[in-house]
């Protein structure tokens, strides 16, 4: 399997577990900057590999009126400085073709929504800035579908894909995850995520909003960790009652340190057989 380069290191190909973390929508910029630096001094501690991730825009929110984050612009400026201040690669989603190019400019992954994972045009625009794409699986899809997705990428001769887990949809305003998917999705031949958080989602089960049940973060991140996805994707917000956006399913900040710690501990223990580990 290869390996993608993102900053300093590289996700997959046999490399130590890495995590793409962060806020679900830039709040502010302050907001944003304080909790990267967080972030990243708590992987330092662990000598934990992170992404930090945050969205411009959310789209796709459920009600008209929730908060959608600051927009093109001022987000992708706001991704750039936290980048710059922070040393950490960062990762943020794109929702139509023309905002492609100016996020590739500002971050180092463009991801594409589950929900536009078969976005022909979109999936091409990423493909042809040469950034890393990270392709989240629909919750309508079955593993083997993200074949096509891919090769939209490829195609372009872009072949830095990496491609995530968040869940299937099962009945009315719930998920579900099925860790066959993780060596399923292996099989591809990219690099696989898990995102936790957003598999703890309970799609439109609020009021308005979407609900969740973050209290599983821990044992399903556990078990994705031990059927071998080579990063965690996870949510994160120091106060998630007063998060803007997916707050009902974040992971609270200061419990990520400890849970980090325990997730590179199974990731070592999954691969203590093997011969391949490698450090970029």
């Amino acid at each position: 399997m290869p390996a993608v380069q993102v900053g300093s290191f590289s996700i997959g190909g046999g490399h130590p577990l890495a995590f793409i973390v962060g806020p679900c929508v830039i709040e502010s910029a302050s907001h944003a900057l304080d909790l990267a630096q967080v972030i990243r001094d708590v992987a330092s501690r662990v000598d934990a590999r992170v992404v930090f991730k945050a969205s411009y825009d959310k789209a796709n929110r459920t009600s008209l009126t929730s908060f959608r984050g600051p927009g093109l612009d001022r987000g992708l400026a706001i991704l750039a400085d936290v980048k710059a201040r922070t040393g950490m690669p960062v990762l943020t989603d794109i929702h139509e073709p023309s905002h492609a190019a100016p996020a590739a400019e500002a971050v180092d992954i463009l991801q594409i929504p589950a929900f536009l994972s078969r976005q022909t045009d979109l999936l091409i625009a990423a493909a042809r800035t040469g950034r890393a794409v990270n392709v989240k699986k629909g919750q309508f899809l079955a593993p083997d579908d993200m074949r096509h997705a891919i090769a939209k990428i490829t195609a372009q001769g872009n072949e830095r894909v990496i491609v995530t887990e968040r869940g299937v949809s099962f009945g009315y305003h719930n998920l579900v995850v099925d860790v066959r998917a993780f060596p399923m999705l292996r099989k591809l031949g990219y690099p696989v995520v898990f995102d936790v958080t957003h598999s703890l989602q309970l799609p439109g089960g609020g009021d308005g909003v979407s609900g969740g049940m973050p209290e599983f973060i821990e044992p399903l991140a556990s078990a994705g960790v031990a059927a071998g996805v080579d990063a965690v994707f996870m949510e994160v917000h120091e106060d998630p009652s007063h998060a803007r956006s997916d707050g009902a399913n974040a992971l609270r900040l200061d419990r990520l340190e400890g849970l980090m710690r325990k997730l590179m501990r199974i990731h070592a223990a999954a691969h203590a057989d093997s011969t391949s580990e490698v450090r970029a």
